[in-house]
């Protein structure tokens, strides 16, 4: 109408089809119109943390991961223990076999090189073959000493080395004592001259005492424990008192001081309650390494 204001228009963009400054437009809506939905239907909410249901299933999940470490650590060590145990009772075995066989003890027999040949190096014998590596006679007296002197052959180490060649245990083992000058010709080195345990740093010596734990006296031991780091027979703690009372108690009597299976009474507190035998018991509330095995009467 004449004479009255018209009313704006509204301004009309461009269409979707249209170029501004030479780029489609149609395309430029497309773009940010996808990007702000992606942005609003996808995130809503912006979440800072766990709800409380979560968290309790993280907490469950990580108790049953702590309790299935643990319960295959105490499976573990459990058949660790065992394996001493039969490993005792297998070596007994084999030695009874090996005496009724070759009617002697093992590196006490005096004839061990017409069986296996002789060791050139380490004790030659003209009228006996060579043997790879070889053997050394011994002395026939019953008492499975170990050597006298380092890098020497010795009875207690000739055991585990004619037992071997016998098929009656496995491995194989030099029959030589180590270099270790701390205790001369009683160096012990497992897998090498005496078996391995499975037990970590630990394995078996057999040696004859004069002197003994708990006034056991002249006779063939056989040492269960760990190697000093300078060189020794297996003789070092290697159990928990717990641990040596079961296994004492699977194998022989359970009292530390009586029996077939005893411990040094030189671990008092730590391993034994007192060096006197008959009043002598575990040290049950000690929870170090504190004992090793002698096992006596061993023959």
């Amino acid at each position: 109408r004449e004479g009255m204001p018209q009313r704006p228009q509204p301004r009309q963009g461009p269409r979707r089809n249209q170029e501004i400054d030479g780029q489609p437009r149609g395309l430029v809506v497309t773009l940010r119109g996808d990007i702000r939905g992606a942005m609003t239907n996808d995130f809503p909410h912006s979440r800072l943390g766990f709800s409380l249901v979560e968290l309790s299933i993280v907490l469950v999940i990580l108790g049953l991961l702590v309790g299935g470490v643990l319960s295959g650590q105490s499976l573990i060590r459990a058949a660790e223990l065992r394996s001493v145990s039969t490993d005792i009772q297998r070596f007994m075995a084999a030695t009874h076999t090996f005496r009724d066989k070759y009617f002697g003890l093992p590196g006490d027999i005096t004839n061990a090189t017409s069986f296996w040949g002789d060791n050139n190096a380490a004790c030659p014998d003209a009228a006996i073959a060579n043997g790879a590596p070889g053997v050394c006679n011994g002395n026939g007296d019953g008492r499975v000493a170990l050597a006298s002197a380092v890098s020497q052959p010795g009875e207690g180490f000739g055991y585990w080395q004619q037992m071997a060649n016998a098929g009656m245990i496995e491995g194989s083992y030099t029959g030589i004592a180590g270099s270790g000058t701390t205790y001369p010709g009683r160096h012990a080195i497992l897998g090498q001259n005496v078996p391995r345990s499975r037990l970590s740093n630990a394995g078996y010596t057999v040696e004859w005492q004069s002197g003994g734990s708990f006034g056991i006296t002249n006779v063939n031991y056989l040492y269960v424990g760990e190697v000093e780091t300078v060189g020794s027979p297996t003789w070092i703690p290697f159990l928990k008192p717990e641990e040596a009372w079961n296994i004492d108690a699977k194998v022989d009597d359970g009292r530390p001081g009586y029996g077939r299976v005893i411990m040094s009474h030189s671990y008092t507190g730590t391993c034994v309650t007192t060096a006197v035998a008959s009043t002598s018991n575990y040290q049950l509330d000690y929870t170090g390494k504190g004992c090793n095995i002698y096992v006596t009467s061993f023959f």
